[in-house]
């Protein structure tokens, strides 16, 4: 996608999901579990945050199989998701996925793509504004995206 391309407004935000979470998002992790609600639907950027992951976590068998083969770059952009949907936990009923977390936020991803390469960010644990140096960055590794 070039630069003259990015629609303009208010169509993205950013998340920081710590490691290893981040990279599970990439391969399949659905839903990402908050502490609160979410109104904003439309595109994000899935940040990966700066805290190395503890190694007890890696060792988690969902985990463990959602990261087998694969990097967990730490302070940067790794890929884009659609945020579909944001509801409180239904209970194991509704909420089958093993990912979901009881009495949290469940973030619905949807449409996720990986990035070939990671690009340096900061970012925040709640959702933040990209700069369009940042999303030109991104978005010049996925040439084919439309939003």
């Amino acid at each position: 996608m070039s630069t003259a391309s990015l629609p303009e407004g208010d169509w993205i935000r950013g998340i920081t999901v710590r490691q290893p979470h981040a990279t599970c998002l990439l391969a399949g992790k659905n839903p990402e579990n908050r502490p609160v609600h979410w109104p904003w639907r439309g595109w994000i950027l899935i940040h990966a945050g700066q805290r190395t992951p503890e190694p007890a976590v890696l060792r988690k068998p969902l985990v463990a199989t959602a990261i087998r083969g694969r990097d967990l770059p730490l302070g940067a952009v790794i890929g884009v998701a659609r945020l579909a949907d944001c509801h409180p936990d239904q209970g194991p009923e509704r909420c089958t996925s093993p990912w979901a977390q009881r009495g949290a936020h469940h973030l619905v991803l949807a449409d996720v793509q990986e990035l070939p390469l990671p690009v340096p960010a900061t970012g925040a644990l709640s959702a933040w504004r990209p700069t369009r140096d940042l999303l030109t960055q991104v978005f010049q590794q996925l040439p084919a995206f439309r939003p």
